[in-house]
């Protein structure tokens, strides 16, 4: 037998209010994750750019 259809419940000011809320702390915590990728990623970047003292780094043949 098929469900019939039901119509959600009405939204009330407190849901409304927060879901807003929850909504808002989920964008500030990506917009977080996000600098906090960029500066990783920047101070990366940084590191490589530097010339490695000592020998240079060659690649070597696996060792099987």
């Amino acid at each position: 037998m098929p469900k019939t259809p039901k119509s959600s419940p009405p939204k009330t000011a407190a849901t409304k209010a927060n879901r807003a809320r929850r909504r808002r702390l989920a964008h500030l915590l990506r917009i977080a994750v996000q600098k906090d990728k960029a500066e990783r990623a920047e101070r990366h970047a940084g590191i490589r750019q530097q010339p490695r003292a000592g020998r240079p780094r060659t690649r070597r043949p696996s060792r099987r």
